[in-house]
Formats: structure tokens, sequence, C-alpha cells
């Protein structure tokens, strides 16, 4: 029996449109991001703003392997089940080819999870727990930033050269603070075996009670402060330290607190003399770096913050990978990212094959008060190769995959 005229239209449409989508999905690579937009601004709205960059300028130059690339992102709202709820969706509905992102590193390591279960590929941009290529480690999953062992291990060779015997430790309770902790204790008490640690507080991770954090370090008399507090907890953790007369006389290590993102908010509290790492974009000569600098200001009319080398690097690593794969195929992915080579304002990385971490360095300096804003001075760029543990060590620190 025929069709009616209007069903055959009907039919005839929906085969044109399911056409159209295949034609339309199979010209484009997608990149599936998940983040902590909300949670996180101060660093994930820069990142975003690199991605774009990358993504801008990887399709004026004809896309990759002739197809247009696009970016899909989506909120993980600073929770595990999200994040990975975001994962399923974006690969069962929007289709993505490969999977990047995360910030927090309890996030990270549940899509590192995820993708060893799906079998997709990930490369973690940001979050810097060392049990995404160590201790959880698998195949599908890559990660750009140096660790925190990496970033760790940048600032102790200042910790010990300072001499002071009496430290206290300043972190937020979860994976991150409490790993950098961990890390900083052992490889101090290597460097300096006569150290003691005489203070440790753990606030959760956005709710530090300030005052009461500072009160406890000074009442343990340290000579010197190790903090890992970022974000709103460092502003408060500085506001009341200055208050408080915490950093008097006192010699302070810091990771991150060099990053524009959490020293600019500072402004005139911004502290003299801590040992930091961050990113002095304003001082930064070599040519990647200018010709970054450069694009990044003529797009937005603002200038990078880590997360935008982060965000621009990671969607740069990833173009590489497809070019060298020839594919998005999962396992030619993972073959194309041992041991690849990726240009970044940074100077080239290598993806290490023994435990898929790049070895992107870091800036290590002081921070100045100059004029009311916080910056760094003093600086010099550490290799993140020089900074990792051995092939022999991975080992035994990483499943076999």
């Amino acid at each position: 029996m025929p069709l009616p005229p209007s069903l055959m239209r009907a039919t005839a449409l929906a085969a044109l449109a399911t056409s159209l989508g295949l034609a339309h999905a199979d010209n484009v690579i997608k990149i599936g991001e998940i983040n902590s937009y909300k949670a996180q601004p101060a660093f994930l709205e820069p990142y975003k703003k690199g991605m774009e960059l990358a993504i801008t300028e990887i399709n004026a130059g004809g896309g990759l392997l002739g197809k247009k690339v696009e970016l899909i992102t989506r909120d993980d709202n600073a929770n595990p089940g999200d994040a990975v709820r975001a994962a399923e969706e974006l690969l069962s509905r929007e289709k993505v080819d490969v999977l990047t992102g995360s910030f927090l590193s309890h996030i990270g390591l549940a899509l590192t999870d995820f993708a060893k279960q799906k079998k997709v590929f990930f490369l973690a941009g940001e979050p810097l727990t060392d049990k995404i290529v160590w201790q959880n480690g698998n195949r599908y999953t890559y990660r750009l930033r140096p660790s925190t062992y990496m970033q760790v291990a940048m600032l102790v060779p200042e910790a010990a050269a300072l001499k002071k015997k009496r430290w206290a430790l300043v972190y937020p309770n979860y994976e991150y603070g409490q790993s950098a902790a961990a890390t900083f204790k052992t490889l101090l008490k290597a460097a300096q075996p006569d150290v003691e640690f005489v203070a440790e507080q753990a606030p959760p991770l956005g709710k530090v009670d300030a005052g009461s954090v500072v009160q406890a370090l000074a009442d343990a008399k340290p000579d010197a402060v190790f903090n890992v507090l970022f974000g709103a907890d460092l502003s408060k953790f500085v506001r009341e330290g200055n208050t408080r007369g915490l950093f008097q006389g006192r010699e302070v290590a810091s990771l991150l607190t060099g990053e524009p993102e959490y020293l600019d908010p500072l402004k005139d509290e911004s502290p003299n003399g801590w040992i930091v790492t961050g990113y002095p974009w304003y001082g930064i000569q070599t040519p990647e770096h200018k010709t970054f600098l450069a694009a990044y200001q003529a797009k937005f009319n603002d200038y990078p913050r880590l997360g935008s080398i982060v965000g621009y690097s990671a969607i740069k690593s990833l173009a590489e990978g497809i070019k060298k794969a020839g594919s998005t195929d999962t396992e030619k992915l993972i073959t194309s990212f041992k041991g690849l080579q990726v240009p970044t304002p940074f100077g080239r990385i290598t993806y290490r094959p023994e435990d898929n971490q790049s070895t992107m360095g870091g800036y290590i300096g002081r921070t100045k008060n100059e004029g009311g804003k916080g910056v760094m001075v003093d600086y010099r760029y550490l290799d993140g190769a020089k900074f990792q543990p051995t092939a022999e060590e991975v080992k035994k620190l990483r499943p076999a995959d």
C-alpha cells in the first residue's frame, strides 16, 4: 500500500535531515570539555579564552585533517558526579571525539576513571594530583600541567636554601592540598634532615576560617610557612596574616600564588618576598610567548593568566596528537601521544611515555608589592622534565597499562 503524500514528504525530510547531520558530523572534529566554570571563574574564564584562541587559530589554518574543530563545554558544578554525567552526555548526545578539561583534583580523578571505563581519550588540562598519572593512571588519560609533585619539587630547593628549621603548613583539605603538603614534607626532609614541622592547618576548600588558622600558625612560632591555599581562601589568609603579623620576619613558600588569577586580586595586600610558582606574563621575552601574548591581547583586549596558557596548550596538544595520529580514533591517539612534542607559549613540551605526563615547566620567583599591585620578580623558568621521577621510579608508582 503506497504511503500518503504527506507521510512520504515527512519521511523524505527526515532522511535528508539525517544525511545532513551525518555530513556535518563527518566534517567536524568535536572536542568535549568539562570544567568548574562557576566554582573557579578566576582561573577558568581565562582558560576558556585560551582554548577559544587555539580553536580560532586551528580553524583559520584549515582545521584538522581537513575538518573544522568545534569545542563543546560543560560545567561540572565542582562535583565529580556531575562531571561524569556531563562526560556521558558529551559522548552519547554530542558525539564528541575526545574529552579534555577539569580543574579540581578529585574531579580530574573521576574523569580519569571514566576514560578508563569508557575507553575514551582524555587529556586532563589542569588538575594537579599525581594520582592522575601515577596510582590511578591509565592508558587513556594524559595530563598537561606540571603535577603537584613537580611544582613542589621546584619550590623545595628554594625552601631548603633558607635554612629555616621550624616550618608550619597550611593547605586546603582535599586531594591536591593533602598531596602537596605530604610531598613538601618528604622532599624538604630529604634535603634538610633537621627540619621540624611544628603546625599544620587544613581548612575545607573554600571555607577557610582565616582568623583561627592564622592564629594557630602564629602560636606555633614557626620560622617559615608553606602555603597551598589559593583563590578566595588565599585572599582571606593573606588579609588575616597581614593584620596579625604572621608574615613579619618569616619566610613563606607558596604554591600557585604568583599566578595572576590569584595574585592580582590581592592588590595592595600583596605580600613581599614570598617564594612562589606563577606566571609573570609581563616579562617573558621568548619569541613563542611574545607571539601568544600579541594574539591573545588582540583577540580579547586583555592580558593572559596562567589559565590562558593551560587552555591554549591543551587544545594545541590535542591538535598535534590528532595530526600525528591522522585520526581521532582512541587507540591511534594513545599511540600518537606517546612521546608527542607540542609547541606551547612556554616552549616545546613532550608527553612522557612512562606516565603520560607532559614536561611543561613553570616559573618560580619572589612576590613584590609594586605600587599596590602584586608582581613576580627575580623569576626564572624551570623545565618540568628536570623535576619528574625516573622511568624506574614511575614503574613502582603506576599500574601497568
